[in-house]
């Protein structure tokens, strides 16, 4: 029997070879729904299994009883499905077809996973061979080992997932939000307990993440409620999975479909919203919904959703709910087609916490800048808002992507906890506090460059009069030497004819 690999290091990589070896000539897009495809039935496998052998040490129990597994939430696996009969059949030329038998028979025995499943392993332009040393590599790992301590599995499904948006590129954009700037979104926000819902939620970042941050401050998971949906069906299955791997149970809807055109939650009121839609949306449907409930302050232009999505999400809060979304700059500022006049309202409504720059190269998807809108509907500091210019904030991790450090995620959360609770300290070219009535001299554009100035030069104590004099003496050498060079310039010149 091969020897379990319980390391935390260094499996997701293994993996992310392995799929690379996969892919061959198939389309990132195409190979994505392999790998984690895998993954997932690997781990539910697992689980399966760890219940089985509970069960099979019970005289009083049936291990084969359905029962027995959802009453503990987990997903039952037909004979047919289980990893070890995949295991044994890993290197014929059937594996892919046994794979793709095991997701269906899946699928039959779980409501919830119903048409979720991938079932291309069968393809003929799938390398039979790799895809059995795949295999293997999963049969060596026990992913929920441990439970969720260890997160091996969590941790490959996003390993993967940006390792796939980094290949895609644009397309990435539809699944993926990079996981630092998650991270600050729930980290401003905090959502401990509650109803979270993300209208545009991809594979589900913003839901791993608000359980992340609930189990490493010793909250408790079911103390929050997660809703969402998204409109590209692959996306929405990703999500699925995801959030099933996460043990995170959700509301998605029972489909795809468009958040505008079809809003799948309609009486939802959401204590915390977290979203990263797509980036000034054109086409999103405004002409049908001119007279819709939720343009409050406006409505949107029909060239771009970006206040299209901010109104939904106000509508969707409740009385006390918070809400971080990540929009271009543009948004800041634009007055195109009324937006100045839906920004207008809405700051005069008092509804705008706090807005964040980012920094630029943090989307594998887009080099347009980008900031963060942190809505409250019951703000603790009324009438005023916190600037915060992150730009020079985070740091590259390869030539082409920078990630914001678990110290910038930690000092943008602490910046907006002390301005709550009214003990935040300025800090000139950083973070600014601006009333509603600075906001308005500036034709209420929210761009936090305008509020937080310029920082002060640092002092390097030498006095002014002595780095002068310094300064004028290295500029007299210079002006010398320029005027020696102009002579030998001129020599030059006139030896071959050319005197001027």
């Amino acid at each position: 029997m091969a020897k379990v690999n319980t390391a935390e290091i260094g499996f997701e990589k293994q993996i992310w070879e392995a799929a690379d070896e996969l892919r061959g000539n198939m389309d990132a897009s195409e190979y994505k729904h392999i790998i984690l495809g895998l993954i997932f039935l690997k781990y539910i496998s697992d689980k399966f299994e760890e219940r089985y052998n509970e069960l099979l040490s019970d005289e009083l129990s049936d291990p084969e009883d359905k029962d027995e597994y959802m009453s503990e939430n987990i997903f039952f696996v037909p004979e047919d499905a289980r990893w070890d009969k995949i295991a044994k059949n890993a290197h014929t030329e059937e594996i892919g077809t046994i794979i793709d038998t095991a997701m269906r028979e899946i699928e039959k025995e779980n409501n919830s996973l119903k048409g979720i499943l991938p079932k291309t392993f069968g393809k003929s332009e799938l390398n039979k061979t790799v895809l059995g040393n795949v295999v293997d590599i999963f049969t060596n790992i026990k992913m929920s080992e441990d439970g969720d301590k260890k997160d091996i599995l969590g941790r490959t499904y996003e390993y993967c997932l940006s390792k796939f948006a980094e290949n895609e590129g644009k397309k990435a954009g539809e699944f993926y939000t990079p996981a630092s700037i998650v991270k600050t979104l729930v980290e401003i926000l905090k959502p401990y307990k509650g109803r979270v819902y993300d209208p545009c939620c991809g594979s589900g970042g913003m839901f791993v993440q608000s359980k992340n941050f609930i189990e490493n401050h010793q909250g408790n998971i079911n103390n929050i409620s997660i809703y969402g949906q998204d409109s590209n069906p692959t996306t929405w299955k990703m999500a699925k999975m995801n959030l099933a791997i996460r043990g995170i149970e959700n509301d998605l809807g029972k489909h795809n479909a468009d958040t505008f055109l079809n809003d799948l939650h309609p009486r939802l009121k959401a204590d915390f919203i977290l979203a990263n839609p797509p980036f000034n949306l054109k086409k999103w449907g405004q002409e049908k919904l001119e007279d819709d409930v939720r343009w409050q302050y406006g409505i949107p232009p029909k060239s771009n959703a970006n206040y299209a999505w901010i109104q939904h999400m106000i509508y969707h809060l409740v009385p006390n709910g918070r809400l971080g979304i990540v929009l271009a700059n543009g948004s800041l500022s634009s007055t195109t087609s009324g937006e100045g006049k839906i920004r207008e309202a809405i700051i005069k409504d008092d509804l705008i916490e706090g807005i964040v720059a980012l920094p630029t190269q943090l989307f594998y998807t887009t080099g347009i800048p980008v900031c963060l809108w942190i809505i409250n509907r019951n703000k603790k500091q009324k009438q005023k808002t916190l600037f915060v210019d992150a730009r020079e904030m985070g740091t590259m991790v390869s030539r082409k992507l920078r990630e914001l450090t678990d110290e910038d995620i930690k000092t943008i959360g602490q910046l907006f906890e002390d301005f709550e609770e009214n003990k935040l300290e300025e800090e000139k070219g950083f973070s600014k506090i601006a009333t509603t009535e600075e906001i308005a001299k500036h034709d209420y554009i929210l761009t936090p460059g305008r509020y937080v100035g310029f920082k002060d030069p640092e002092d390097d104590g030498i006095p002014f009069e002595d780095k002068m004099n310094e300064l004028t003496s290295e500029l007299d050498e210079l002006f010398k030497k320029s005027n020696d060079l102009e002579k030998d310039i001129r020599k030059s010149l006139g030896e071959i004819g050319f005197e001027f």
